[in-house]
């Protein structure tokens, strides 16, 4: 018993995304929790894609005891001008109903690729902290993310430049791991970053080195990421959970890995996985026990 209470500790900090899972919401839920998971990443098309309403995908959430780490995701919404803009404000209104029905108090914004967003930093970052006003009143806080294909912001440091010059307390940052490796942006620049504006932690990785083009990144994301301790950035990987220890990061920690493998997986088995990948990070690399190099991969079940 108590050494199931620490396997249990050991993963706490850590949730699932439910685009890693296919089937319908609830049995991803439940699959989740199966494996020793406590909260779960949704997104919209969980509640909107719903057989019985949206209504009904939040009772399912509620009812099954994970705690929401966020909501995602608002695209393409800063920069903007007149109709688009406006237009993008009505859907980020829609956005934080359903993430406050939830009870979630992170919500997920990526960085623009629309071209005909101004490039112009002080409009994107007036435009995010409009975006935190709207989510005063519902108790969330936004986390911006740098997409590694984004128009103008594709890199971490980029986005703590606007978070930065938008200078609102509940505007903050999202950390993806895959575009921070596949953009190539360099570890110490997160020594800039004031860890209580770091609002949400994605981790994920992918079998090759390199993504040369943002057409390569786009293909590799969004259907070929794998579990940290599966791909081959292993040791960038704890080197960047090390490192936001060290800054001092207590927040959550999200497994969003798009995978078309692992949707036609059975869930208990593509579960099992994400509880590996889990315990891997929160025993050996979060307590310091960092395996030596050969030793990296994630051990068996």
């Amino acid at each position: 018993m108590p050494h199931q209470r620490s396997l249990l500790q050991a993963i706490r900090s850590f949730g699932m995304d439910t685009i890693t899972l296919a089937g319908p919401l609830e049995a991803k839920l439940e699959a989740m929790q199966a494996a020793g998971f406590t909260q779960v990443m949704l997104k919209a098309n969980d509640l909107v894609g719903h057989p019985q309403g949206w209504q009904a995908a939040v009772k399912a959430v509620r009812a099954s005891g994970l705690r929401g780490t966020g909501f995602q995701v608002l695209r393409d919404f800063e920069g903007l001008s007149g109709h688009l803009h406006q237009y993008k404000v009505d859907i980020a209104k829609t956005m934080l109903e359903m993430c406050a029905a939830l009870g979630c108090d992170v919500l997920l914004a990526c960085s623009s690729t629309s071209t005909h967003a101004s490039q112009d930093l002080d409009h994107l970052a007036r435009d995010l902290r409009k975006l935190a006003m709207l989510a005063i009143p519902f108790g969330i806080r936004i986390a911006y993310e740098g997409l590694s294909w984004g128009r103008t912001v594709n890199e971490f440091t980029t986005a703590w430049d606007a978070v930065c010059r938008a200078d609102c307390p509940n505007l903050g940052i999202g950390i993806d791991s895959f575009h921070i490796l596949a953009a190539g942006t360099s570890l110490d620049r997160m020594d800039d970053l004031d860890p209580a504006k770091i609002f949400l932690v994605q981790l994920s990785d992918f079998m090759w080195q390199e993504t040369r083009t943002f057409e390569e990144r786009m293909a590799t994301a969004r259907t070929f990421r794998v579990f940290p301790g599966e791909g081959v950035h292993t040791e960038d990987l704890v080197r960047m959970v090390l490192k936001l220890d060290a800054l001092g990061y207590r927040g959550d920690y999200s497994f969003e890995v798009f995978n078309d493998d692992y949707v036609q997986m059975p869930l208990p088995m593509v579960a099992e996985r994400a509880r590996r990948s889990a315990l891997w990070l929160g025993e050996d690399v979060l307590r310091r026990s960092v395996p030596l190099p050969g030793q990296l991969k994630l051990r068996t079940a």
